[in-house]
């Protein structure tokens, strides 16, 4: 199967449909498939259902998706970057299920392992529960919560051979990792591409047997949300 592509439109292409339900990894605006998100902006597919931990910025990531009005629903945890996500909200335009970052974590993870549902504390009592099913364990009460698949995931990372094989660099492994495994179809982005068998085994975090299309995005561009910065300690010498 050739799983290398020359972009991420060509990866995407033939396989974008109205309506459906893409997982876009990453955490904040680090190890955020942009140039996959960029394809799905080009592509004019819409009332798409996206699930992510969250919605990028004004303007970014996922934020470009919400000004071309190409998201319907959005399936998060933390959406408070982003002023049109807010608006289109409030007013109704935009559907969202709301999840404590955890139970996104582990529903996303369970829908990759084939699990359909768990029990989890988080949530019991709050609105978070309302209209789920809730059962008691040894005396204490548990929410349920569903499994998450996708038809498509998008995925970031550091590092990939041309098997699909993936690396991803700190804060990348926030969702990208269970997101691949989650999809009927996982398409990655790498920012460095290597030969088969150049990545130790020991260090693979993704097996390329969840990786379907492979498109390499050298020297990405990588912003930061809040940077925030200190005086270096003033250091005397004798």
């Amino acid at each position: 199967m050739r799983k290398l592509f020359q972009s991420g439109a060509d990866a995407l292409s033939e396989m974008l449909t109205d309506g459906m339900t893409i997982m876009a990894g990453g955490f904040g605006l680090c190890g955020i498939p942009m140039s996959l998100i960029e394809a799905i902006r080009l592509s004019g597919a819409k009332d798409l259902t996206v699930i992510s931990n969250n919605a990028g910025v004004d303007g970014y990531g996922l934020g470009i998706l919400l000004e071309t009005r190409q998201i319907r629903k959005m399936i998060s945890s933390y959406v408070g970057e982003n002023k049109l996500f807010a608006q289109q909200y409030l007013s109704g335009e935009l559907e969202l299920e709301f999840n404590p970052q955890g139970t996104l974590a582990e529903r996303i993870r369970a829908g990759g392992a084939g699990i359909p549902a768990f029990y989890t504390k988080t949530g019991v009592g709050t609105l978070v529960a309302e209209g789920k099913e809730v059962r008691s364990f040894a005396g204490e009460e548990y929410v349920m919560e569903t499994g998450l698949v996708a038809d498509v995931a998008i995925v970031h990372a550091f590092k990939g051979d041309t098997e699909g094989n993936l690396v991803y660099r700190k804060t990348a492994r926030n969702f990208n990792p269970m997101m691949a495994t989650a999809a009927r179809v996982t398409v990655a982005e790498v920012e460095h591409l290597v030969p088969a068998g150049s990545i130790d085994p020991d260090h693979v975090h993704t097996p390329g047997i969840y990786v379907q299309r492979i498109v390499h995005v050298s020297n990405p561009e990588k912003r930061i949300e809040q940077c925030t910065t200190r005086p270096k300690p003033h250091k005397e010498f004798a």
